[in-house]
């Protein structure tokens, strides 16, 4: 086993491996056929499976979920590749009307374990139609199981855990990752939806980051440690289940936090996470909330002006400072 995988290798694998062991597993979407797929997270897979197990589609979202939901309704697992998650507003009916509600309105007689992976996020320079961070679309739904991973071993053992979940997930696979290198999943490797994780301990400041924010998160902290500020680090991994304990847990240690978001302030998860810390946690709270997000604009081409658009490491240095000295 090699040393290191790529993210955008953790992908294809963790597929893979749920493949393998059920035959009931599918992949459709644009592309992730021969092509292995526009951001190369299916390859090698149609090789292994085969066209009656991988399936190129028709340039169609609605046509691809769609067809998914029926699968799945019926008993196969299908995992769908919406290609940028700003195109889940095209199959929005499917995604917020249909697919969550089936489980519910036929008072559980019919399942759809379905997941829907999508390329989330800015920081490349995409432009406004193709950078979203539109994990808090989905937040709004309820049904919709939301999983972020940051690393690649969390890739493989969260995409395991969502492929046989029975309730359908949004799996939210960030651009900006896909070259990243972590240690290889081990074999069987499963993770919770719902399990954040604490991936660094300090005792005077609590961040808590999702996807892409991990590691600029991570290097915040880094630099904060250098001005005697010790930041402890939660990667919440999914928003749905949200695993507030963990929050809250840490929270006891710090009394102070910081949520890091790339979401527009407006309508982002972050919000949602201060408020389960204002009802839950108020009294563990010595200083108020920050919220470090994206601006509620649209995303602009220009590097430099992306930057001053979503959070930076210097984003949450100034705020973590801020809150320091309060």
């Amino acid at each position: 086993m090699a040393d290191v995988i790529t993210y955008r290798e953790a992908v294809a694998e963790g597929i893979a491996r749920e493949m393998r062991r059920d035959a009931s597993v599918v992949c459709l979407g644009e592309d992730i056929g021969a092509a292995g797929g526009v951001f190369k997270t299916a390859t090698g897979l149609r090789e292994e499976f085969g066209p009656e197990r991988v399936w190129d589609t028709p340039i169609s979202e609605q046509a691809i979920v769609g067809a998914a939901m029926g699968a799945a309704m019926t008993g196969m697992r299908p995992v769908v590749e919406i290609m940028f998650s700003d195109f889940l507003a095209c199959c929005w009916d499917y995604l917020a009307n249909e697919i969550p509600k089936v489980r519910y309105m036929t008072g559980g007689q019919v399942t759809v374990p379905l997941v829907v992976r999508t390329a989330n996020g800015g920081g490349l320079g995409f432009g406004a139609q193709h950078s979203q961070a539109t994990e808090n679309w989905a937040l709004t739904v309820p049904g919709l199981r939301i999983a972020a991973p940051a690393t690649p071993a969390d890739v493989v053992g969260m995409m395991a855990a969502a492929i046989r979940s029975d309730d359908p997930v949004v799996f939210f696979e960030h651009k900006g990752l896909l070259a990243s290198k972590g240690p290889p999943a081990p074999p069987d490797h499963v993770v919770e939806l719902g399990r954040a994780s604490v991936v660094r301990e300090g005792g005077d400041v609590t961040l808590v980051a999702l996807a892409s924010m991990v590691p600029l998160a991570l290097k915040a902290a880094d630099l904060l440690a250098g001005e005697g500020i010790e930041a402890d680090v939660v990667d919440l991994r999914c928003l749905v289940p949200l695993d507030a304990a963990t929050v809250l847990a840490s929270l006891g240690r710090t009394s102070r936090l910081v949520t890091v978001e790339e979401n527009p302030y407006q309508g982002g998860w972050g919000a949602t996470v201060v408020s389960v810390v204002a009802d839950e946690g108020f009294g563990l709270l010595d200083a108020p909330v920050r919220r470090v997000a994206g601006e509620c604009v649209p995303l602009p081409f220009a590097d430099a002006l992306e930057e001053q658009v979503i959070p930076t490491v210097d984003k949450v240095v100034t705020e973590v400072r801020r809150l320091a000295a309060y």
